[in-house]
């Protein structure tokens, strides 16, 4: 049976991280979960019932949340603290660069509901900043899982990480973007579509836009390559310059900030090499954002198939 990408729906990318967390903790009795309030959000209630000695609730105190995290992985354990990424990369910033990255810790910063996710709640629950200010840290993977297969992978690599790692899960259904023999690796790109006249370098939830995109332009006669770039530190520097050499025109989608995220990592690069191509970055401009749902949002921003195919005959020139 052929697999085609993006035709089936899975589950929230969410509730992939607890089901996965549920499957380590039921092996690894070092493996506790961290949160604050966030069971409920976080997908945590059959871990809590399952395994209640591996459970540590602090409340709404984010910044406990990571000093207490910080120092049971000092102890040896392997820890995942789970917070709504607003509020876990804002309110416990210095937590996170003291505690964690400066004393290098291992622990696995899980960002639930981020991006957009909580949608209509606005701006105060909505976390497009995350990746730029952790950019800014030594010392920490970021990573940003495009689909269930890529959560479920991300969430296990982690807990063999020696050295702190944030990752950031949104929570609505994700289609099924890679072939059963895929196969993952912390800061390796995943090509999910082959095509040399425009690649879009994406990261997180905007893949699925992308890929639609994508068929949308093949449609017209564009040859289009889609890249899953699920690590945003470090950056699979090789993927991304495979397709600046090998395309005619570049596109980096995040749901972020346009300020410090994917596509101004993905430029540095670029321009430090001295590669000239024709390239935007789409995301969230510098200014006040609409309020609405995630769908919304990212249609009004053009993070969606039509947007993203127009960015693209745009760069080209069609």
């Amino acid at each position: 049976m052929s697999f085609t990408p993006g035709v089936e729906l899975g589950k929230a990318n969410l509730d992939v991280f607890a089901e996965t967390l549920l499957a380590l903790g039921r092996r690894d009795p070092n493996v506790l979960a961290v949160t604050s309030d966030s069971r409920g959000s976080g997908r945590l209630a059959p871990f809590a019932e399952a395994l209640p000695q591996q459970i540590v609730e602090v409340g709404i105190a984010e910044q406990n949340l990571v000093g207490i995290a910080a120092g049971l992985a000092s102890a040896g354990k392997i820890v995942y603290a789970v917070s709504p990424a607003s509020f876990l990369t804002a309110r416990a910033l210095e937590q996170i660069k003291n505690d964690v990255c400066y004393s290098d810790r291992p622990v696995k910063l899980v960002g639930i509901s981020a991006g957009v996710s909580y949608g209509a709640l606005g701006a105060t629950h909505h976390s497009t900043h995350d990746l730029a200010a952790l950019r800014a840290m030594e010392n920490i993977t970021l990573v940003a899982p495009a689909d269930n297969f890529e959560s479920a992978e991300a969430v296990k690599a982690a807990a063999a990480m020696e050295h702190p790692v944030y990752l950031r899960f949104g929570k609505r259904p994700a289609h099924h973007l890679h072939a059963p023999e895929a196969q993952f690796r912390l800061g390796k790109a995943l090509t999910v579509f082959k095509g040399t006249d425009v690649a879009f370098v994406a990261t997180g939830e905007t893949v699925y836009p992308a890929l639609m995109a994508a068929k949308e332009l093949e449609e017209k006669g564009v040859s289009v390559r889609v890249i899953s770039m699920h690590t945003v530190r470090p950056l699979d520097v090789d993927t991304l310059m495979a397709a600046a050499k090998e395309c005619r025109a570049l596109i980096t989608v995040e749901e972020h900030s346009i300020c410090g995220g994917l596509g101004e990592a993905c430029a540095a690069v670029l321009m430090q090499a001295g590669i000239h191509i024709r390239f935007r970055i789409v995301g969230f401009p510098d200014e006040y954002m609409v309020t609405g749902s995630q769908s919304e949002i990212f249609e009004h921003y053009g993070i969606c198939p039509g947007g993203l195919a127009e960015t693209a005959r745009a760069l080209l020139g069609m």
